[in-house]
């Protein structure tokens, strides 16, 4: 498997662990309506909660790894070709608005469940000129369900993330050598005529003057 496909996924799925642990914890650090405190009709008294900080947490580490994935595969539309099968591009195209879907939600419940999990102390309710008798707190499964969002978002920018980009087995990626191509080489010696080593033969000047007058 190619190291760049192995660091992107390794990246990716922890930031998705990670957003999920934080939303399940959030959730069960949330403020819950019995911990308000009603001290006039028109104030309530909320404790401090460390869920703000997990659910922000949360949406800081699903938002990178949704940046990543995105960034790294680049555009579906340009990444389409000749090589790229009708399948995987048809999954890659489901898992991509699939992903977005969920990371929007997930994403929106994790900083509204941290938005009303920020405030502490005597807060005032009302709404324009009437009083609210109600302290607004996350409702149960706010966290949890952005939790599970936000590991679904993870798993299918993955997948789309490795239908464009597919697994090659190769040896050079790790610093392996190339195959050799010798076999396919015609080895050959050049083929040079073989000196000449007979010795000069030399005729007396007398033997074509005899020739003449015979």
């Amino acid at each position: 498997m190619e190291r760049k496909v192995i660091v992107i996924c390794t990246i990716v799925g922890f930031l998705g662990l990670l957003s999920a642990a934080l939303g399940f914890a959030a959730e069960a650090k949330r403020i819950k309506g019995s911990q308000v405190q009603l001290t006039s009709p028109s104030t309530c008294t909320y404790p401090i909660s460390p869920a703000f900080g997990l659910g922000l947490t949360a949406a800081v580490a699903l938002m990178v790894a949704q940046i990543i994935i995105n960034v790294t595969t680049g555009c579906i539309c340009c990444r389409r070709g000749p090589h790229q099968s009708n399948s995987n591009w048809t999954l890659a195209l489901v898992c991509f608005v699939v992903s977005w879907f969920t990371f929007v939600i997930a994403f929106l419940l994790l900083l509204t469940g941290a938005a009303l999990n920020a405030q502490h102390g005597e807060v005032t309710m009302y709404f324009g000129n009437y009083y609210n008798y109600d302290c607004y707190v996350v409702k149960p499964g706010v966290f949890a369900g952005a939790a599970i969002l936000s590991l679904a978002s993870v798993i299918l920018g993955l997948v789309y993330y490795l239908a464009l980009n597919p697994v090659k087995n190769s040896n050079a990626s790790w610093g392996g050598a190339a195959p050799s191509n010798q076999g396919s080489i015609a080895m050959g010696q050049a083929q040079f005529p073989p000196p000449n080593t007979q010795a000069p033969v030399f005729v007396h000047e007398d033997t074509y003057m005899r020739r003449q007058f015979t």
